[in-house]
């Protein structure tokens, strides 16, 4: 089951290997099946979600190598102490699916139910929705690009659904080897009529110039080079606004820099705004990464909107989901990895609405991944930012996961997304999900792109997780007509 569960992790990005699926999760339904009990079942699940797990999240191991000389220990332990936390994810599915007659009643009902455990990884400590079976589908290029559509209707958690289903549908015989293929077209035509039937509007949206100063997290965490961090920032963003303005067509500018770009405190320091507002003379504003100090004490990850001649502090936005470990820390933990008390958590997301900018939701590292929490439904911006510091992960394949979810934000919003990083992967994406252009991993540089106009808002930013959630019950419904007539024949027994 641990040797299934880690192959099936190659359909994550960047892999992409959505086959593998097929053989993994027929290895793991006859075990479900060969059980002697559903607790049989349910250490199978388990088993199957730890190897899952474990293999999807090995890239966790990089930000422990960063502060090895205090948590040397932990080394061994990063990717399977989170993987013992999200395997029971699995073993839910794999037990309650029992409840269900074997053949194709069992296999509906267990893919409704992985989904729906799945998209309750949401209530784990802060949240921890990384790597849902969906984003098997954001495959590099235009297949990617048609592939994803459907989640503008269902989300990153329907596409999971119907992922799981495909997956298993060789296992009902000749007949589910044609429905998947079938699926696979319908899937594809979908997502390309939706391409082609929702054409992107101009909008208004601004030109962002996305700087990436590289900077290695060993060096941002020593804080011995914070001028010379500093002043590389101030001059990639001198010369990207240069570089940009006469491309900008009437467009207003916007320079963004990643999380924590500022090394100090920057709601605190005039002299620093200013100097940053001189860098960035010619844009409409600038969005800068930076840690504050509230007002009771409490530290924050913070990001800015600094705008005019004195970089003024336009508007401000706390991160509201934190990171479990790093920048929370659970309390029954029995030892201290998260220094001091850890961060203090934002109100939620916001809207921002800066002079001669069309409004705009910032958005800060890890809270992108929330499918549906991404945006204020009553004042809905026209684009959205993310800044990230993915250094922590080193060049694996967290930072591509992470880019991955940034993607399909778009889609499920129809908005476009621009994504500023520190040691990359900065990007951005149209209201379609599409890629106009990156700026790959470990470079130093800017990156200008004009960002295209927002969709109306999709059937997902309507009525966001309720969708997945409702098609999820109705694949149990097939199984509860079996079970619960049981459930009535067996009580009425034991009244007689």
């Amino acid at each position: 089951m641990l040797l299934a569960g880690a192959l099936a992790a190659l359909a994550f990005p960047p892999v992409d290997l959505f086959p593998i699926l097929i053989p993994c999760f027929a290895v793991l339904t006859a075990a479900i099946d060969a059980a002697s009990s559903w607790r049989g079942a349910a250490r199978r699940g388990f088993l199957f979600g730890l190897g899952l797990h474990t293999a999807g999240l090995y890239w966790l191991t990089d930000a422990i190598l960063v502060r090895a000389d205090t948590f040397w220990w932990l080394v061994p332990l990063a990717s399977p102490g989170c993987a013992l936390i999200l395997a029971p994810i699995a073993a839910f599915p794999a037990a309650l699916c029992r409840l269900a007659p074997v053949g194709w009643r069992r296999l509906l009902a267990f893919a409704g139910l992985w989904t729906l455990f799945d998209m309750a990884r949401v209530f784990i400590f802060s949240g921890f929705p990384w790597n849902p079976l969906g984003t098997t589908w954001e495959l590099p290029g235009r297949l990617g690009d048609v592939m994803i559509q459907p989640a503008a209707w269902i989300g990153v958690d329907g596409l999971t659904l119907g992922t799981v289903l495909l997956a298993l549908l060789p296992q009902v015989g000749r007949r589910g080897v044609l429905a998947l293929v079938a699926g696979l077209v319908a899937w594809g035509l979908a997502g390309w009529g939706r391409l082609v039937l929702t054409p992107l509007p101009a909008g208004r949206n601004p030109m962002v110039v996305l700087v990436q100063g590289n900077v290695p997290e060993t060096e941002k965490i020593g804080g011995r080079d914070n001028v010379a961090i500093f002043r590389r920032y101030l001059a990639l963003t001198r010369s990207g606004i240069a570089d940009a303005l006469p491309e900008a067509g009437g467009r207003p500018l916007v320079y963004v820099w990643p999380e924590t770009a500022f090394p100090g405190l920057l709601a605190e320091d005039d002299i620093a705004r200013r100097m940053i507002a001189r860098a960035g003379e010619g844009a409409a504003a600038g969005v800068i990464g930076t840690i504050r100090s509230d007002a009771e004490g409490r530290w924050r990850n913070s990001v800015m909107a600094v705008t005019g001649p004195d970089g003024r502090v336009a508007d401000l936005y706390d991160k509201s989901h934190l990171v479990p470990f790093g920048e929370y820390q659970p309390r029954f933990l029995p030892f201290h990895v998260v220094p001091g008390e850890g961060m203090a958590a934002g109100s939620g997301v916001q809207t921002w609405h800066l002079p001669d900018v069309a409004p705009v939701g910032p958005l800060i590292c890890y809270e992108v991944i929330f499918s549906g929490q991404v945006v204020d439904a009553k004042d809905r911006p026209d684009w959205l930012v993310n800044v990230t510091n993915d250094a922590w992960y080193g060049d694996s394949a967290g930072p591509r996961q992470h880019l991955a979810a940034v993607r399909m934000r778009a889609v499920e919003e129809g908005l476009p997304v621009a994504r500023a990083a520190n040691t990359g992967i900065s990007a951005a994406f149209d209201a379609h999900g599409h890629e106009l252009a990156r700026l790959g991993w470990n470079r130093q540089g800017v990156l200008a792109v004009s960002l295209g106009g927002a969709l109306p808002v999709t059937l997902f930013g309507q009525w966001g997780r309720w969708i997945p959630i409702l098609l999820a019950m109705m694949t149990l419904l097939p199984a509860l007509g079996e079970w619960l007539p049981g459930i009535g024949r067996r009580m009425a027994i034991r009244r007689l």
